[in-house]
């Protein structure tokens, strides 16, 4: 697929009034669109991200929402036409399924179930992911303190995105001895991870063994894609919000935050994290 400028040069001034040059993210609207072989199509997302890995960011989002299970559920995908809207050109991509009908779209209304209000709309998310087939991770991965420490500086210095323009978040998947082996940036988290996702699903790859890396702060859907994509350890260089803490519990998944820091907090399942002797 036809990869899109991800950065844009423009100009800005400073305080004082200086003119210089900087470059900013890009920043646009892209429709995931479903079609099977017999011709049926939905669009059934439009997400803001940015342009790049088109292709992964549709079929991780597929995978995270239960709609594909692995790759041979996909037979195509790539750009395709929204009517006569020329905006829309480059800013879509088609999922073709290797089935003759769509599947039940009606799962993606789970999205409704999420909100901040309060703990029983957090005990019905859990038990909406439960109910959809998502089980708790395996426990086979453990990794040094050290190396827990030291995935923020190679986070850093493999975002080539963030370092021309610092508006990027970053998902990246790590070997327990530490060495990434898959980085995806993007304007917007929960994009990285699914850029991340697909890129391993449409590579015929498995994730599961590896420790997910974020570059900022650990939030409940981040979680959610973790569990789907079996990551057992998730180490996130900010802060976990509380419904991270619940759905990385019920789910066993080791969840460390402030990675950054000196001294991380690791909230959950923390007999996957060895201590320095």
């Amino acid at each position: 697929m036809t990869e899109r400028p991800s950065t844009h040069q423009v100009t800005v001034r400073s305080l004082d009034g200086r003119a210089r040059a900087d470059v900013v993210a890009i920043e646009e609207p892209l429709t995931i669109r479903l079609a099977t072989l017999a011709g049926a199509t939905s669009d059934v997302a439009v997400t803001m991200r940015t342009p790049g890995h088109d292709d992964e960011l549709a079929v991780g989002w597929l995978v995270a929402e239960g709609i594909l299970s692995g790759r041979r559920d996909v037979v195509d995908v790539a750009p395709c036409a929204l009517g006569a809207d020329d905006d829309a050109v480059g800013n879509a991509v088609q999922v073709t399924l290797a089935a003759d009908r769509l599947p039940d779209l009606s799962s993606l209304d789970r999205h409704g179930l999420v909100t901040s209000a309060c703990g029983v709309c957090g005990r019905r998310t859990l038990e909406a992911l439960a109910d959809s087939g998502i089980t708790p991770v395996a426990s086979r991965v453990t990794v040094d303190a050290d190396v827990v420490r030291g995935l923020g500086a190679s986070l850093r210095a493999a975002q080539p995105t963030f370092g021309l323009t610092g508006g990027v978040h970053a998902a990246a998947a790590a070997t327990p001895d530490g060495d990434l082996v898959d980085l995806r940036e993007d304007v917007g988290r929960h994009n990285a991870l699914d850029k991340l996702v697909g890129s391993a699903v449409l590579d015929g790859r498995s994730l599961a063994e590896h420790v997910l890396v974020l570059s900022g702060r650990a939030s409940y859907e981040l979680l959610m894609k973790a569990a789907v994509a079996r990551m057992e350890v998730v180490v996130a260089m900010g802060a976990a919000s509380s419904l991270a803490v619940d759905v990385a519990d019920a789910f066993a998944l080791t969840l460390v935050g402030f990675a950054a820091g000196r001294d991380p907090n690791v909230h959950t399942r923390p007999d996957r994290v060895r201590s320095a002797p």
